[in-house]
């Protein structure tokens, strides 16, 4: 009788959905170091308002929920919201600053349109990849 080992290829780790620039890490470190070790890092999501249709949200995150997507890049944890995750698939999160304003930008590939004054933007979900329907 002839036996096989069973051998199982190594998982290769699945793509981050969120991605942070160097600018965004250095920026998220310095206001977790500010909080002294209050939050775990910053929620981010989306919401439905403002004349484009949804909005970015950022808020500091006190701990894991049950369905947030947990991205660690950088050294920082990031916290998505199950709500946003289709929506945010492939974005890079930036930190600009210029001479009247600092801010986080999100440089989202399924982005279709913003508003004039740049609070709120149009939104398509990332479709999946294997084609399974996401709900």
């Amino acid at each position: 009788m002839q036996t096989t080992a069973n051998t199982q290829k190594p998982r290769r780790e699945r793509p981050k959905p969120v991605k942070l620039t160097d600018a965004a890490a250095a920026r998220i470190r310095d206001i977790m170091t500010e909080a002294g070790g209050k939050y775990q890092g910053v929620r981010v999501g989306v919401t439905n308002g403002g004349c484009a249709g949804m909005a970015y949200t950022m808020d500091y995150a006190e701990e894991v929920k049950p369905l947030d997507e947990v991205v660690e890049d950088k050294g920082v944890k990031i916290f998505i919201e199950p709500k946003a995750i289709l929506f945010l698939i492939g974005t890079e999160m930036d930190f600009k600053v210029d001479k009247l304003s600092s801010t986080f930008v999100f440089n989202n590939p399924n982005q279709t349109s913003a508003c004039g004054c740049g609070e709120s933007v149009q939104l398509t979900p990332a479709s999946d990849p294997a084609g399974a329907d996401a709900h």
